[in-house]
């Protein structure tokens, strides 16, 4: 099991939430966050850094089998990109265990 998080524009997440679905995602947590990256929130390349500035993004979690994790990647990636500046992040990091708190299941069972 691998833990995605994908840091992308507020406005391609209806689109991603479709893709997702058609790539067998079991499920996706949402979150609002601000931050900025290698720009530092500024929008343009070359901007100079006058300061930071926070930018509103939203963050996606799934929690996904092995055989799952290079489509939904692949899926975020293709329908987060826009070309420009701010368009994200994708991270994949591995999970231990999960558990289904309703039943009990463990695993492979809880996703």
């Amino acid at each position: 099991m691998k833990l995605i998080t994908a840091i992308v524009r507020p406005d391609k997440l209806d689109e991603l939430i479709g893709a997702l679905a058609d790539n067998r995602a079991r499920g996706l947590t949402v979150t609002d966050i601000r931050g900025f990256g290698r720009q530092f929130g500024q929008l343009a390349a070359g901007a100079g850094l006058s300061r930071v500035t926070l930018l509103h993004k939203i963050r996606l979690d799934i929690v996904a089998l092995d055989d799952d994790v290079e489509a939904l990647v692949e899926a975020i990636a293709k329908h987060a990109r826009t070309e420009t500046i701010g368009d994200g992040k994708i991270w994949v990091t591995p999970v231990d265990g999960a558990l289904r708190v309703r039943t009990g299941e463990r695993d492979r069972a809880a996703i």
